[in-house]
């Protein structure tokens, strides 16, 4: 039997640690019933497990957002389970740097990138966000107040990556995480447009510099940190902002 609609339901990939779980876990201290996205089943379950002996309603999901399979029977799922969803969160996300081609595993630089690295990165930063997001758009569609996140970085910013004299003049030049970034803030756009009358609030969030495993545990925020505009953007209310970029301290520059 599916779960009343007045019943708040989240998914969130990538959510089997780093700030995908913590904006899980911020999530269901709401009373939100979380779904833990996860490639790996184990760790999804371990991650669901956890939680829910915190007290918390969480489910593991098996989901890699490049495998159009798995994301198919992810919503198959949650269809079965809970009839709708209301709030999705992509937040699955690679860096490129040491998981494709591991011998040029920082070499992003435009001039001499690994288009097998820039391939990558895009499919699961932007081509996965599509396959999900539209994978999930009909239970969407059946909540009183449906909102989707996107988690994309600072770094996106072409205001901010363009300026000589700004916050991030000392990163080397990226032919990968950093496009893929922004083209997920273009993708945000895209999809608020076609939805704003819809009701659906579709926006992109920046944590800032976590300290996570895709930084080698080099960032001065804590995940929970990182988690809560993502969270704040997952709760706006019916006259929030849609087709937005934002940091904890408000809106970000394209």
């Amino acid at each position: 039997m599916n779960e009343p609609i007045t019943h708040q339901v989240a998914m969130i990939t990538g959510a089997n640690k780093g700030i995908g779980r913590a904006i899980a876990e911020q999530l269901a201290r709401l009373g939100m019933t979380v779904l833990i996205g996860a490639r790996d089943p184990r760790r999804g379950e371990e991650a669901a497990a956890a939680l829910r002996a915190a007290g918390y309603d969480a489910h593991a999901v098996p989901l890699d957002v490049t495998d159009p399979p798995t994301v198919q029977e992810a919503a198959r799922w949650i269809e079965e389970r809970f009839g709708h969803l209301d709030v999705l969160v992509n937040n699955a996300g690679i860096t490129g740097s040491g998981q494709v081609a591991p011998e040029d595993a920082h070499d992003q630089v435009p001039s001499t990138v690994d288009l097998v690295m820039v391939r990558a990165v895009f499919e699961t930063n932007v081509f996965g966000v599509i396959a999900v997001t539209n994978a999930m758009l009909p239970l969407l569609r059946r909540s009183p107040a449906p909102r989707i996140v996107n988690v994309g970085s600072h770094a996106g910013s072409l205001t901010l990556t363009s300026d000589p004299n700004g916050p991030f003049t000392a990163l080397l030049p990226s032919a990968a995480y950093t496009p893929s970034k922004t083209a997920l803030n273009a993708l945000t756009v895209q999809y608020a447009n076609e939805l704003r009358n819809d009701g659906i609030l579709v926006n992109a969030a920046a944590p800032g510099y976590v300290d996570t495993d895709s930084n080698d545990h080099t960032g001065h925020l804590t995940p929970a940190q990182g988690a809560a505009v993502v969270v704040r953007l997952a709760t706006l209310g019916a006259d929030g902002p849609t087709a937005g970029f934002f940091s904890e301290e408000g809106p970000l520059p394209w």
